[in-house]
C-alpha cells in the first residue's frame, strides 16, 4: 500500500511539473559479457539465459565480483539487482566506479545486509582525488531481495546523481568553484562484488555473518554501459558535450526532481556525514548546493 501511494504521489508530482523532468535514457539491457568480465572467484558466478542474468555467491571460503572491459569518463551506468534474501547480515553487495590511481575517484552504491526482518541499508560515497568521508545511508522504501530493482548513476563534468528506480535518491554538484575536487579527469572501471564485510556492515560488526544460511546470492541483469570510453591514461573525453548525458537539460536535478529528492531525505535518510557535527564539526562546502542541508 505504502509503494502504491507513493506511485501516485510521484505521478501527481511528474504532472503538476510538466514534462520538464531530465529522466535519464532508458537503460538498454545486454547480456553480461558484452561489458563486463569476472575479476574474482570465477566459480562463484553462475550464468543464465545466455549471460543475460548471473547470480554471485558467498559462502565461508570467499565471495566474488566482477568488472567492466573498459574505462569510462562520463556517462550513464545501470543495473538490476536483486539483493541476498533472508539473514543477510555481514554481507555487502557493491555496484562502483573507481579509478586505478592512489588519489582515486569513486562512487560508491553499498548495499548493507542485516538480519531477518531488518531492512537494508543502502551506502552511498563519493571520493574525489583521493578524499572520501562523504557516506550517506537510507532505507529504501521496498524490499530489494523480492524481485528486480535499478540502481543506476549519471556522472557528468556537472554532476553526480544516484538513482534507484529512477527516483534520485542524491546529488553530488561539481563545487570546484568552493574547492571541492570533482572527479573529472580520471577514468574508472565499474566494478560489483558480493563480499564478506560482518567487521563493520551491520550494527558497526556487532552482527556477524552465520555462515550456517549461506551460500549468500545475488542476482544480476541488465549490464548497462552508456559512457565515453576511454584508455587509462587519457584525462579528457573526446566526446565532451556532444552526448545526452553532457546536455543542459543534464546538468542539474528539476523541481519534480528536487521533489522526489527532497521525499527520500524526509522519510528514509538515517545519515547524512553533512548533519554529522560528530565526525564535521564545519559543514562541508558543498552540503548546501547538493540539497543535503
Amino acid at each position: 500500500m505504502a509503494y502504491f501511494l507513493w506511485t501516485l504521489c510521484l505521478s501527481f508530482l511528474l504532472l503538476a511539473f510538466g514534462s520538464r523532468a531530465a529522466a535519464p535514457r532508458k537503460p538498454i539491457d545486454v547480456p553480461f559479457g558484452r561489458n563486463y568480465i569476472p575479476t574474482w572467484a570465477f566459480d562463484h558466478i553462475k550464468y543464465f539465459n545466455g549471460g543475460s542474468e548471473i547470480q554471485l555467491i558467498l559462502d565461508k571460503y570467499t565471495g566474488t565480483g566482477f568488472q567492466s572491459k573498459g574505462s569510462y569518463l562520463f556517462g550513464h551506468f545501470s543495473m538490476h539487482i536483486k539483493m541476498v534474501p533472508g539473514d543477510s547480515a555481514g554481507t555487502v553487495t557493491a555496484f562502483y566506479l573507481s579509478s586505478q590511481n592512489s588519489e582515486h575517484d569513486e562512487i560508491d552504491f553499498e548495499f548493507l545486509g542485516n538480519r531477518t526482518g531488518q531492512p537494508y541499508i543502502l551506502q552511498t560515497n563519493v571520493f574525489s582525488g583521493g578524499k572520501g568521508d562523504r557516506e550517506q545511508r537510507i532505507y529504501l522504501w521496498f524490499d530489494p531481495t523480492t524481485e528486480y530493482h535499478t540502481y543506476s548513476i549519471l556522472w557528468n563534468l556537472y554532476q553526480i546523481v544516484f538513482f534507484v528506480d529512477d527516483v534520485p535518491i542524491r546529488v553530488f554538484k561539481n563545487c570546484k568553484d568552493l574547492g571541492v575536487r570533482f572527479p573529472f579527469n580520471q577514468p574508472m572501471k565499474l566494478y560489483s562484488s558480493l563480499w564478506n564485510a560482518d567487521d563493520w556492515a551491520t550494527r558497526g560488526g556487532l552482527e556477524k555473518t552465520d555462515w550456517s544460511k549461506a551460500p549468500f546470492i545475488a542476482s544480476y541483469k541488465g549490464f548497462h554501459i552508456d559512457g565515453c570510453e576511454a584508455s587509462v591514461n587519457a584525462n579528457f573525453c573526446e566526446t565532451q558535450g556532444k552526448r545526452w548525458w553532457d546536455q543542459k537539460e543534464f546538468q542539474d536535478l528539476d523541481a519534480a526532481q528536487y521533489q522526489n529528492l527532497g521525499w527520500v531525505r524526509q522519510k528514509y535518510t538515517i545519515y547524512n556525514y553533512c548533519t554529522d557535527r560528530a565526525r564535521f564539526p564545519t559543514v562541508a562546502p558543498e552540503c548546501q548546493r547538493d540539497h543535503d542541508i
